[in-house]
């Protein structure tokens, strides 16, 4: 007999808004997550969510989202010095799936279009195995890497660091290995890939998915 996984998906808004929208009129909700580790499809867990949103280009920090995550195993300590989150920090914190679901509320509560992290991938993967450890299915997740957008204003840069490519566009830079530092960090870098993506004379929805088309897979109708 084999079991049938209940599906759960991301409230984003990517269906219903039509792709001659313009970028200007837009939520998006920049996110980004921090683990035990790199192995997040077997031993390792999610430890933090940080979220912010980007509307009409400017990022709203005062309306942030963070929440520490208990991963229901010991932290190592390299990963401590790393991030500075603590098994203290994370004792008394929701578990997975729990936060997850907090993290969804907070995303329908803000319309957005869909979620844009860097290297995003990762973090959809962090957020698709903790979900299927509760034999939960994840869809309709659709994001924007800023990756992809770099890419498509600047495809000489050869940087992967999301540090350094803040230092290369001049925008902020906060705590690095914090979600909600690099969520902010991320957040700051794609309004001014925004910008720039305006200023080659691009405006609408579509023409961003356009231009980060590596994501449409992600797209599920």
């Amino acid at each position: 007999m084999f079991f049938q996984r209940k599906n759960i998906s991301c409230p984003l808004m990517y269906e219903k808004i039509p792709l001659s929208t313009l970028i200007d009129d837009l939520t998006f909700i920049v996110f980004d997550t921090e683990t035990t580790g790199f192995q997040v499809a077997t031993t390792d867990r999610l430890i933090e969510i940080g979220a912010v949103p980007v509307n009409r280009l400017k990022v709203m920090e005062n309306d942030r989202f963070q929440t520490y995550v208990n991963p229901q195993r010991q932290i190592s300590r390299e990963i401590i010095e790393l991030t500075s989150i603590t098994n203290d920090k994370v004792s008394g914190a929701p578990v997975a799936s729990e936060a997850i679901q907090d993290f969804f509320d907070y995303i329908e509560s803000h319309e957005a279009v869909c979620l844009v992290g860097h290297y995003v991938g990762f973090d959809h993967l962090v957020l698709k195995s903790e979900l299927k450890r509760e034999k939960l299915a994840l869809k309709k997740l659709f994001t924007i890497d800023t990756l992809d957008l770099i890419g498509f204003i600047a495809p000489s840069y050869d940087m992967r660091d999301l540090e350094r490519y803040a230092m290369a566009f001049g925008t902020r830079i906060y705590d690095r290995h914090s979600a909600i530092g690099d969520a902010l960090t991320t957040a700051y870098l794609f309004t001014e890939l925004l910008q720039q993506f305006k200023d080659r004379g691009h405006s609408t929805w579509g023409e961003l998915i356009k231009a980060t088309d590596s994501q449409m897979r992600s797209m599920q109708f």
